[in-house]
Formats: structure tokens, sequence, C-alpha cells
């Protein structure tokens, strides 16, 4: 239903508004009675006869005038039907498009799609009518946002399909507080929840394979990803790679580390005890150092240099493996089966040989190795 502007003989003042319904006659009646005059016809500004009141509706700022019924003394009013109705469906009234010029970048979109998704919004308020917040203009015309363009591109594809994407590189806090300043609500409690699934949960519950892979692709790899005291408990880990990564204090318990590279990664301190190690592990120059590695099968594994300074290896099976120049020293060993093992030049110093297995040694234990 559309409300209009009557006006007296084209006069621009003590107009009244009615509205827009029904038949012509109905409109007339309404004329009359508002205006206090006799009306029997309605024109447009140009004098041109109007006789169907669906011409009215259909018709945008234009000028309508009323003719009264005498000869001699004629009175006209005039129709400012104006680009506006009433009801709800007032806000879809703007389909036309506009540039928004954000923090210097410009975006191309429609009105309706500002003010249709989230009614509530800063971004409604500003465009669900024309100019009624005076908004800034630059010299093309696109209207001046001050905020960042890159955390506003994913809020105005938001409010065109309905889907939260944001590209590769754009934090989602930035496009949260760009929500909260806009007032899309649904949108931010979206980000909300996709920030906190992406944090490291804040008690000592274990992390899942899936968490800690978009850690993983979050971090470069020339970064040291930062793993210190984080709880793996019986978390798959598998075939990933793992190289450089600090490890130092982390639970590893029955964690499931077969195929995954260990390269260089620093396990300090580490509880891997009952950790499924896959046999002949690349562990060159690890550090293990005071690791609890009980009950571990490193079989056939390199272990060139790896640092296992008083870590514990009780009841490990380290048979066949390469611990040349492997510190050993304070590490207990015991009942621990290095049978094949290559142990030129290890340091031994110190450490719990009860019931270990040197059989079939490569090369031979000095004496000087092991003392303490």
């Amino acid at each position: 239903m559309r409300r209009v502007t009557l006006f007296v003989n084209g006069s621009s003042t003590n107009g009244k508004v009615v509205a827009v319904f029904g038949s012509l006659e109905d409109l007339l009646t309404a004329a009359s009675s508002k205006l206090g005059i006799r009306a029997s016809g309605v024109y447009n500004g140009n004098g041109g006869l109007i006789d169907d009141v669906a011409l009215i509706r259909m018709t945008f700022k234009s000028t309508c005038v009323f003719t009264c019924n005498s000869t001699s003394t004629c009175t006209f009013p005039c129709v400012d039907v104006q680009d506006e109705l009433i009801g709800p469906a007032r806000c879809q009234t703007h389909t036309d498009w506009l540039t928004l010029n954000v923090g210097g970048r410009c975006f191309t979109t429609t009105r309706s799609t500002l003010v249709s998704k989230e009614p509530e919004s800063m971004l409604a308020h500003m465009f669900r009518e024309k100019d009624v917040w005076g908004n800034k203009q630059d010299s093309q015309g696109a209207y001046l946002i001050d905020r960042s363009p890159d955390y506003f591109e994913p809020i105005l594809n938001y409010l065109r399909h309905g889907q939260l994407i944001i590209n590769e590189g754009i934090n989602p806090l930035g496009v949260l507080e760009e929500a909260r300043f806009f007032g899309i609500e649904q949108l931010a409690e979206q980000l909300e929840t996709l920030i906190k699934s992406s944090q490291p949960p804040d008690d000592h519950s274990p992390l899942t394979r899936k968490e800690f892979i978009r850690f993983l692709l979050a971090t470069t790899t020339k970064s040291e990803l930062r793993c210190q005291g984080l709880n793996f408990t019986g978390a798959d880990l598998s075939r990933l790679d793992l190289r450089y990564i600090n490890f130092k204090m982390a639970n590893l318990r029955g964690a499931n580390l077969s195929h995954a590279n260990l390269s260089g990664a620093n396990l300090e301190r580490a509880d891997l005890s009952m950790a499924c190690l896959d046999m002949n592990l690349v562990l060159n120059f690890c550090l293990f150092s005071g690791a609890n590695l009980k009950n571990v099968d490193m079989e056939g594994s390199q272990m060139t240099g790896i640092n296992l300074r008083v870590a514990t290896l009780k009841n490990a099976k380290l048979k066949n493996c390469n611990l040349r120049g492997a510190t050993l020293a304070g590490t207990d060993l015991e009942n621990c089966d290095l049978s094949g093992c290559d142990l030129q030049e290890a340091n031994l110093r110190g450490s719990n040989v009860k019931g270990a297995i040197f059989e079939e040694m490569l090369t031979p234990l000095h004496m000087s190795q092991s003392v303490r």
C-alpha cells in the first residue's frame, strides 16, 4: 500500500497524507475529506487525467491534480506520490545498485543486499532509506566507510549468500570485530564458534588429530610449532610430518606415531610410554632427554647422535638400532634389548643396564663408555 501527500491547486504547503487503497473513487473521497473540497478528478502535474488508481500506485515521485465539480471556480489539489510503502514491504523498494568505498577499496552491491539479510544491522539502517544518515561520498559517488576492506569482504559475501567464507590469510578475529561493529549478530555468533573451535582446549583434555592438523596447516614449514606440555594421550599422529616440533614435556602416552617423521623433534622429558613407534624409525639427532620411553618398540631405528640423557627406556626394544654417538648417560636401560646395536662412541656413563641384553654387538663396548 502506497502513501501519498495531497496539495490544493498545485500548492506545496498544507499538504495532507492519505493512503492509496481501493478504487479511484475511494481516493477522491479521502482527498475531499482531508482537504475540505469536492474533488471529482485526478491529474498529473502536466494536466494529464489519471483515470485508474493503479497508475498512481505505479508512479514514483510524480504529481497529480484533483478538480472539483464547479465550472466557475475549480480547486486543483495535487498529489505528490512518495516512493515509500506502508508495512513491512517498505525496505524492499530500494534495489538500486550502489558502491561502497571501504578503507580505499570499492565494493559494488545492491541496497537490498545490505538491508534484507540482517535488517537490524547498522548497514541496514544506513542504507534502508536514501540519505537518511547523510552518508559521505567520494568524488565518484561511492559511500565512504572507514573500516578494513579485508575484514569487510567476508561480511558482504555473507549478506549476499548467507555463508561464512574466510579466505586464507584473513584473521577471523578481525572479521568478528567488524561483524560486531556493524551489528550483524548471527554472523558474530558463527565467528565466535569458529574461533573457539580453532583454539587449544582450555583444560587438559587430549588434543585430537583434527585439532592438531589444523595447527600444522596454520604454521609455515620454517616456523617451530610449540607443543610444549600439551596432552596427546592416545592421539593418532601417524604419517604426519613432525620434524623440528617442540614436544618438550608433552604427554604422548599411548599415542600412535607410526610412520611419522620425527627428525630433529624435541621430546625432552616427554612421556612416550606405551606409544606406538614404528620399527626402522629415523630419529637422528632427536632430543629425548628425560623422556619416558618405557616398553616402546623402536627396533632397527636410526638414532645416530640421539640424546637420551636420563631418559627411561625400561623394557624397551632397541634391537639392531644405530646408536652411534648417542648420549645415554644416566639413562634407565633396565631389561632393555640392545642386541645387535651399534654403540660406537655412545655415552653410557651412569646408565642403568641391569638386565639389559648386549648380544651380537656390532662394535665392542668399552669400559670407559659405561663407567660411572
